[in-house]
This record gives structure tokens, sequence and C-alpha cells, in this order.
């Protein structure tokens, strides 16, 4: 595991420090779970782009229109 080095104000790593207390972890390991949905969020988005681009122009909707009660049935 690689190390880095991050600034903040001391009143913000206060307020950091409270939290991972209360949630009985610390701020480094809040900052790895954060860097994991950093991550996989940019996972999700290049997957969508991935079939959007591979359905794209193959898909067919017609031509109908649909009135606004139409669409709101359920």
């Amino acid at each position: 595991m690689r190390n880095i080095t991050l600034s903040a104000s001391e009143e913000v790593i206060e307020r950091a420090r409270a939290v991972a207390r209360e949630h009985h972890t610390t701020v480094n390991q809040m900052f790895r779970d954060w860097l994991e949905t950093v991550d996989h969020g940019t996972k999700r988005i290049g997957g969508y782009r991935g079939l959007m681009q591979r359905v794209g122009g193959k898909v067919d909707v017609g031509r109908q229109k649909f009135t606004r009660e139409e669409m709101n049935e359920r």
C-alpha cells in the first residue's frame, strides 16, 4: 500500500476525526473507503457509456407519440 500526503485545515481534520470516532474507524480508513467508491463509480459510468455505444442506433422506439396520461399510466 502506498502513502499519500493531503492538506486540510485543522478544523476540517478535527471534524473528520470526530466522525471517524463515532463510526469506530479512522480518517485514513474513511479516505480509503471513499477512494473505492470513486473508483467504483468511474467503472459504472464507463460500463454505461460502453453499453450506450454498443446499442446506439440499434434501438428503434418507433414514431408513436404518447399523451401525458398514457405516459403516466401504471
